[in-house]
């Protein structure tokens, strides 16, 4: 208790916590489009309660990282070399993470773009409800919180080495995550170009996970400066229109 007591009457352990819960909310935004645009495909009734599981399971594997944060940083210890390039658990896990979100935001995006007859359509729909049942839309989330949470804990590493620091920028980030949740996952609802916008970041997430796991480091703040960009692009158009319609 202490020593707690000590670290938090250290400014800059206070400048240290602040950037933390910064950076965790920001990445925490790839997760929470991903957990959005994939409960959106749920039946209504049990779309909350799978985002609740999911920003749960986020915020149980960020914990639990954390714990084993000896164990952790030891993936980044080169396991193999290819024609002269290193590559580390962590490495082979954002890869993972990259390709699978490429394949589900394509697949997606040609669901979305796809015009399919009426009869087809319908048996689409049937076996859409099927493969999109609550347990593997739970089980798609918690693929890409692993990917998401290693990510994000090797990030807090690199900032600080005050686990306590750590944990509590963790627990703040996924109670932001929590409250918006439903308001973003709404918003994707209701507006089409929305998600195809959504599903476009899923794709240049996915591109950049991969590029890291090559060891080719594209720095984070330009991904999200364009993301800004276009969010506020079509945050226009979406005014436009809807001024467009009341006159």
């Amino acid at each position: 208790m202490e020593s707690l007591l000590a670290l938090f009457s250290d400014p800059t352990a206070w400048a240290a916590l602040v950037a933390l819960v910064v950076m965790e909310v920001v990445l925490g935004i790839d997760n929470l489009i991903f957990i959005s645009i994939l409960s959106n495909k749920l039946p209504e009734h049990q779309r909350q309660k799978v985002r609740r599981i999911g920003i749960g399971l986020a915020l149980i594997m960020r914990l639990a990282l954390l714990s084993i944060i000896a164990w952790l940083v030891g993936l980044v210890q080169p396991v193999f070399t290819v024609a002269g390039n290193e590559f580390s658990w962590k490495d082979l896990i954002l890869i993972a993470g990259g390709l699978f979100l490429v394949w589900k935001a394509t697949k997606e995006i040609h669901h979305s773009v796809d015009v399919t007859p009426s009869h087809d359509l319908l048996e689409k729909d049937k076996k859409d409800v099927v493969i999109n049942n609550v347990g593997s839309a739970i089980f798609q989330i918690i693929l890409l919180d692993l990917v998401f949470s290693i990510d994000s804990i090797l990030t807090a590493v690199g900032m600080t080495d005050h686990v306590p620091i750590m944990m509590i920028a963790v627990v703040f980030a996924v109670l932001c995550m929590l409250l918006a949740a439903d308001p973003l996952a709404n918003f994707i609802d209701k507006n089409p170009t929305v998600v195809m916008l959504a599903l476009g970041f899923l794709l240049m997430i996915g591109a950049v996970l991969i590029a890291d796991g090559f060891g080719v480091h594209v720095p984070k703040g330009y991904i999200y400066a364009a993301m800004a960009f276009s969010a506020i692009v079509e945050t226009l158009n979406l005014a436009t229109g809807r001024r467009a319609h009341k006159v």
